[in-house]
């Protein structure tokens, strides 16, 4: 059974990211062949896909913060929880794989070792995770020389859609890790 965060990324976050598809579609066409007035859309694509894989993480997070405090003595309960979520990482800035780990590991989890663990494409994954964070950044801030050194910065459709199957089989990974993490920990299915 998957977590709620996963639910939702399965659900209104994918229906969100399939709008910007269609937006896609709707300017560049579908036939093969170079798209010249869809570009700021796969920019705003991936800024989006950024955005939402960001929610579910911290959606996660939270999640599994929530079933951790509630085994505690309710008198303690507020206190950890703010503990737990206090500076977190995904709360201020970009989901990159360190902040992602950093965060999960406040909760006791040897993170990415037990996401690698799930899968040995993950370290790919993780791979794209960056580069579609390092794009992310390209775009907000307008400076592309990190991206796309000395040459146009010129981001395609086919990217983006591999950086969002990366970031979905991250997530659906993400939930089988932390549900086994919680299971071990608390002895019971955490969802």
């Amino acid at each position: 059974m998957p977590s709620q965060s996963l639910n939702r990324w399965n659900g209104e976050r994918a229906e969100a990211l399939d709008e910007i598809e269609g937006a896609h579609a709707m300017v560049g066409g579908t036939e093969r062949g170079r798209r010249y007035a869809t570009q700021q859309i796969n920019y705003s694509y991936a800024a989006l896909l950024s955005g939402h894989f960001q929610g579910f993480c911290r959606d996660l997070h939270s999640e599994c913060v929530d079933r951790i405090v509630a085994i505690t003595p309710v008198q303690l309960q507020v206190f950890l929880r703010v503990e737990f979520i206090w500076n977190r990482s995904l709360g201020r800035g970009n989901p990159h794989p360190g902040a992602i780990g950093s965060d999960f590991k406040r909760l006791g989890i040897d993170f990415w070792t037990e996401v690698y663990g799930l899968d040995a494409r993950n370290e790919r994954r993780r791979d794209l995770l960056q580069e579609l964070i390092d794009w992310r950044n390209a775009i907000a801030h307008q400076d592309f020389d990190p991206v796309a050194p000395g040459g146009p910065p010129r981001l395609h459709l086919v990217r983006v859609r591999a950086w969002r199957r990366a970031v979905s089989a991250l997530a659906h990974n993400f939930d089988q890790a932390m549900y086994n993490y919680l299971r071990a920990l608390l002895g019971s299915n955490p969802w």
